[in-house]
C-alpha cells in the first residue's frame, strides 16, 4: 500500500508540474501576444540575448534544439518566421555545412528589450516572487 501512496503522491506532483508549466506558458502567450510573439518565440530571443558579444549574438540552431522544448522541425519552423519578422538572421556554418547559425538583428534585440518586462511580469504572476507556484 505504501509504494502505492508513493506512485500516487509522485503522479500527483508531475500533474502539478505541468499544470504550472501550462498556466506559465499561457500567461506569456497573452501577455506577448499584443507584439506579435508567443512564449516559443520570446525563449528563442531571449537565448540568443543571452550568447552574449563574444559569441557574435549567434547560436547554432542544433545547441538551441536541446534548451527550447520543440522538435527540431518545430523550432527550424519558429526561426524561419522570426527571420521573416526581421527579427533573427540566419546563415550557414563555415565549418560545417549542415550547421546553421541564427543571429539577432538589431529589430530582435530591441523588441526582446521592450518585451522583457511583460514576460518577467508573467513569470512573476504564475510563479511568484521567491514564494514558489502558485495553485
Amino acid at each position: 500500500m505504501g509504494a502505492r501512496t508513493a506512485g500516487a503522491r509522485l503522479e500527483e506532483r508531475w500533474r502539478d508540474i505541468l499544470s504550472v508549466h501550462a498556466r506559465t506558458m499561457c500567461e506569456i502567450d497573452r501577455a506577448l501576444h499584443p507584439h506579435g510573439l508567443g512564449a516559443s518565440d520570446f525563449e528563442v530571443l531571449d537565448l540568443l540575448v543571452a550568447e552574449g558579444p563574444e559569441a557574435g549574438d549567434r547560436c547554432r540552431v542544433q545547441n538551441l534544439v536541446g534548451r527550447v522544448h520543440l522538435s527540431q522541425s518545430a523550432l527550424s519552423r519558429l526561426i524561419a518566421r522570426l527571420e521573416k519578422d526581421g527579427l533573427v538572421q540566419r546563415s550557414m556554418c563555415a565549418e560545417d555545412r549542415r550547421g546553421v547559425y541564427v543571429t539577432l538583428t538589431p529589430r530582435g534585440r530591441d523588441l526582446h528589450a521592450e518585451i522583457l518586462p511583460l514576460q518577467r511580469a508573467a513569470l512573476a504572476r504564475t510563479l511568484g516572487d521567491d514564494e514558489g507556484p502558485r495553485p
